[in-house]
C-alpha cells in the first residue's frame, strides 16, 4: 500500500517536471498550442501522463 502511494506520487511529480521541461524547452511561441501554451497546462498534462504510467505498472 505504501509502495503504491509512493509510485503514484513519483509518477505525478516526475510527470509534472517533464511537462514543465517540455514547456520550457519546446514550448509554444505563439501561445496557441493547446498543451504547452502555459506552464500549468504542460505540468498538468505531464502529471496526468505520469499518473497513468504509475498506475499501469
Amino acid at each position: 500500500m505504501k509502495a503504491t502511494a509512493l509510485r503514484i506520487a513519483l509518477g505525478l511529480v516526475i510527470g509534472g517536471a517533464l511537462g514543465y521541461g517540455w514547456h520550457r524547452l519546446v514550448g509554444c511561441s505563439t501561445g496557441t498550442c493547446p498543451l504547452t501554451a502555459t506552464p500549468l497546462r504542460g505540468i498538468s498534462y505531464g502529471a496526468v501522463l505520469g499518473l497513468i504510467w504509475a498506475l499501469a505498472r
